[in-house]
């Protein structure tokens, strides 16, 4: 019987979460497709690459034509003779394992003149005794590419070209392999049939070439990039792997085939039996392992955000090279891209991690990947792991979220979600798998959302009732967030730690008679909308009542905050700033000036419902709340737009005040100190502070009866801010305890014998 009850009273709830969690299972096995998930895997794998911090790695070296080498050498392109110093530094100085150009020498460079110089001997000049042989014999120093041809023999250059469709110029150094090394296998790989390529001496005179074109996912972003191209019956390397073979020496890199066609992986089919290349290096028997993916591309893993401060590789000006500036260790023995980071020279890619990476960092990530022997690879059971993962999660889900209550459920569906994220990372970061994660994701978050409708939907008739009795004792702001944990909450009175507030509009009567009816009603509105809103939205606090003009407000109750007195002055020096905003639209109106007043306290104070069998609300009472009524007609005595109690000034101490007196109000014998805010504590200025000092010196002087000393850092103060009534109030005062000393065992306190 225990068990129909349980199957009918969840039954369909768990049918339709284990409906979802089919759905689910049918897209990431690949028999439904859904573009929006296979969207947010693609932003949850670029989410995923930004969140591993990278490690400097020493053996990767970016020489980067920087705007301080453009600055100290000239514009870019650079001519030949300077590459060719650069190469010398690089090889024969600093002796580094290889050198990758991120550069094309496509064009011949004529920028030493010499061209000019041989013209002018063969024609103007022919007939200057011994000029045409001085010119002869300047075009060895004159060559820059000749200069450059020397400065590349026998030396692990690498230069960099670009693949083009329908163009061929200049020279493709030597492939690592063509067709013929197939025997007739067919190898996918992505194909050009042209290319933009270095000066055929330049490129015999180097060690070999690579590829720099990069090529982009659909929506411009860049993810991917090719191990090795095919142009016509050659399979070229790109810049990375050419780089990477010229510094370990390697003799040869071949592909390596699987003969067992049965054992054929989903990656080796696409890619016709080939899914690693063996690279032979030096003298070693076994050859390091290459894996490709398809079109014998791989996942480039981003490390850090790219650029000098990016973390992952360190970078040296070409200019330091140039002069020597550089200590060796840096360089020695290692590998080094030339490339540029000059936002001018738009070398700069969008990729996961940074809209403007630089490009030569791409090369330099890659061959990281190379020479660690680890590459984000997505495996041949990937698909398996992914249908697991989204059957286990869906169905505990399923079954779970449907017999628990809310928080149990929030908490169970964010630990799933976080746990699924988790493994997620670590088999991204510790076994290098490129797993996808959206589609468990959205199914979390569809039986979550979908037991959530379910009992807002039909469980929502249980709690309807006592939503409808709260509706009747407090503001309406308050039910809905109450109804979400009822039993969280009652009306019963309690004695609880609150902050009050009271606000009123000076000059209201004076105000009213200025305006006509209509008038004076949008103008009621406007106040009290924009006080309102501050009290609720800006700090969440509990809208009591309007008294006319008055507005009553306190924090604490219902809902508890800790941190009550803060969101309470808080609030007050918005609403402050609100009106002066108000004031500005009203005064262009031609309606009177607004101004306010805002009595702030905290204490013990008594909440709950309270009233008649007639009427009733969820209001607060007590003296603390008397105080904050008082607190707020007294504003307008000392000139100022807030007061609050000491007890709120000691709650909510970060922000600055200004002491204005010590009062015995009506109703109360013990005298309290009352006190203006000013400011967050940090946001007050120089000059602010200045007069704090000097008028609590002042104050210190009328109660310690200086009258002479009080006056003058009164009159200064007058002279800082003539428009703060509260100095001329107490000027007034010492002329009155001048002519009425108040004795020697005078207190200091001002009684107020009205409201």
């Amino acid at each position: 019987m225990v068990r129909i009850k349980t199957l009918k009273k969840y039954g369909l709830r768990w049918a339709l979460g284990l409906l979802l969690t089919a759905v689910a299972v049918l897209q990431v096995s690949g028999a439904l497709r859904i573009d929006a998930i296979e969207r947010m895997d693609t932003f949850f794998a670029d989410l995923r690459m930004r969140l591993v911090k990278p490690e400097l790695d020493p053996r990767i070296v970016v020489v980067d034509i920087d705007e301080k080498s453009i600055a100290e050498v000239g514009h870019f392109p650079w001519n030949r003779k300077i590459v060719a110093q650069l190469v010398t530094q690089l090889t024969e100085h600093y002796g580094v394992a290889s050198a990758g150009f991120d550069v094309v020498f496509a064009e011949a460079d004529n920028t030493s003149g010499y061209d000019v110089l041989e013209q002018l001997a063969q024609r103007e000049m022919k007939d200057v005794g011994g000029f045409g042989a001085r010119v002869a014999g300047m075009k060895e120093a004159l060559d820059y590419d000749g200069l450059l041809v020397k400065a590349l023999e026998d030396q692990p250059v690498v230069l960099g070209y670009n693949v083009a469709e329908d163009q061929r110029k200049g020279k493709l150094p030597d492939p690592f392999f063509n067709t013929d090394t197939l025997n007739g296998r067919e190898l996918p790989a992505i194909t050009y049939n042209g290319y933009l390529a270095n000066l055929d001496r330049l490129q015999e005179a180097a060690a070999t070439g690579g590829i720099f074109t990069a090529l982009p996912d659909p929506d411009g972003i860049l993810r991917h990039t090719a191990l090795l191209m095919r142009i016509g019956d050659g399979f070229y390397p790109t810049l990375s792997l050419a780089t990477a073979a010229v510094a370990l020496q390697a003799r040869a890199i071949t592909p390596l085939w699987e003969t067992n066609v049965a054992e054929l992986s989903a990656r080796q089919r696409a890619n016709g039996g080939l899914d690693t290349l063996l690279m032979f290096v030096g003298q070693k028997k076994a050859p390091m392992r290459i894996p490709v993916g398809e079109n014998l591309s791989n996942l480039i893993e981003f490390r850090g955000v790219g650029g000098p401060k990016g973390g992952a590789f360190p970078y040296v000006s070409a200019a330091d090279v140039l002069a020597g500036r550089v200590r060796k260790e840096v360089l020695a023995d290692r590998i080094v891209l030339i490339g540029t980071t000059a936002p001018g020279l738009l070398d700069l890619r969008a990729t996961p991690v940074n809209s403007a990476y630089p490009g030569v960092e791409v090369h330099a990530n890659m061959i990281k990947s190379i020479l660690d022997g680890r590459f984000k690879v997505r495996p041949d059971y990937a698909d398996g792991v992914e249908v697991l993962q989204v059957g286990v999660v869906g169905v505990v889900l399923a079954l779970a979220l449907g017999v628990m209550a809310p928080l149990p459920s929030i908490l169970l569906a964010a630990a799933m979600a976080g746990a699924v994220f988790g493994f997620n990372y670590w088999t991204y970061t510790e076994m290098d798998w490129v797993l996808k994660m959206a589609m468990t994701l959205v199914l979390i978050a569809a039986v979550f959302v979908l037991n959530v409708a379910w009992g807002y939907f039909f469980e929502v008739r249980r709690n309807r009732g006592l939503v409808s009795r709260f509706g009747e004792y407090v503001a309406p702001e308050l039910v809905a967030q109450m109804a979400e944990n009822p039993e969280q909450y009652n009306m019963d009175g309690e004695s609880r730690e609150l902050t009050v507030m009271f606000v009123d509009v000076r000059g209201f009567t004076t105000i009213s008679e200025g305006l006509t009816p209509k008038q004076l009603r949008e103008y009621i509105n406007l106040y009290l909308t924009a006080m309102s809103e501050d009290i609720r939205s800006a700090h969440q606090g509990t809208l009591d009542k309007y008294i006319g003009d008055a507005v009553m407000a306190f924090w604490g109750a219902p809902v508890h905050f800790s941190d009550h007195a803060r969101r309470g002055v808080a609030t007050s020096l918005l609403m402050q700033a609100s009106a002066r905003r108000l004031n500005e639209d009203f005064i262009a109106r031609g309606w009177p000036e607004l101004k306010i007043g805002i009595g702030l306290n905290s204490g013990l104070m008594h909440v709950g419902d309270m009233g008649s069998n007639i009427r009733r609300a969820y209001t607060v009472m007590g003296d603390a709340v008397n105080l904050g009524s008082r607190l707020e007609g007294i504003t307008k005595v000392y000139g100022v737009g807030i007061a609050v109690g000491e007890v709120t000034r000691a709650a909510a101490p970060e922000f600055a005040y200004r002491e204005l007196d010590l009062v015995r109000v009506k109703g109360k014998n013990e005298p309290v100190a009352i006190f203006e805010p000013v400011a967050l504590v940090q946001d007050v200025d120089a000059a602010t502070l200045h007069e704090l000092e000097r008028w609590h010196a002042a104050l210190a002087a009328v109660r310690a009866q200086r009258w002479d000393e009080a006056e003058s850092l009164l009159a200064e103060l007058q002279t800082l801010s003539p428009q703060r009534g509260l100095y001329t109030l107490y000027v007034e005062r010492i002329a009155y305890y001048r002519a009425h000393p108040p004795g020697e065992n005078w207190d200091g306190v001002t009684t107020f014998e009205t409201k």
